[in-house]
């Protein structure tokens, strides 16, 4: 316990002492923030047609002698890895939550619930784009998202099998 200086224990900061309400919205909340913000760039906002140009000029400015051709791979290729690091942090942020769950099932299956949750999402996500005019729905993507997902995982599962 800690004491202050005026002899009175102080109160310590621990999870536990927070109201249930609380601790689900600490575990829960980014999760929930970060598939809200995925699928606001499911939307025509973040559309290719719509960030194209964009995202052209900078690669140009970063890498100004190449072709058209180049500069269109580097988008499609930029693009995926954002497929695959944006589900990569939803999986991180599911980890986070269910492994510190108070729910026995969700701390020792963390790492399929996770997965599970990442698939299903990066199908509903696609299923979602198939229904805005300037997307395109692709069973590709939904791949992407899922490799980039048991990819932090798995990494994840691994620092913390060292760790034990």
């Amino acid at each position: 316990m800690v004491v202050s200086s005026d002899k009175v224990p102080a109160q310590t900061f621990r999870f536990e002492n927070f109201p249930k309400s609380r601790r689900l919205l600490w575990r829960y909340g980014p999760l929930i923030v970060w598939a809200v913000l995925i699928f606001i760039g499911s939307t025509d906002l973040l559309s290719a047609s719509n960030t194209s140009g964009f995202i052209r000029r900078i690669l140009f400015w970063v890498v100004p002698h190449t072709s058209a051709a180049t500069l269109k791979t580097l988008e499609l290729v930029g693009r995926k890895a954002g497929h695959f690091i944006e589900y990569a942090i939803l999986a991180l942020l599911a980890a986070r939550a269910f492994r510190d769950s108070s729910r026995e099932l969700f701390r020792h299956r963390w790492f399929w619930l996770s997965l599970l949750l990442v698939v299903a999402y990066a199908l509903s996500d696609e299923f979602h784009q198939s229904f805005v005019p300037t997307r395109t729905a692709s069973i590709y993507d939904s791949l992407i998202d899922s490799l980039g997902g048991l990819t932090a995982l798995a990494l994840l599962a691994v620092r913390k099998g060292r760790q034990a």
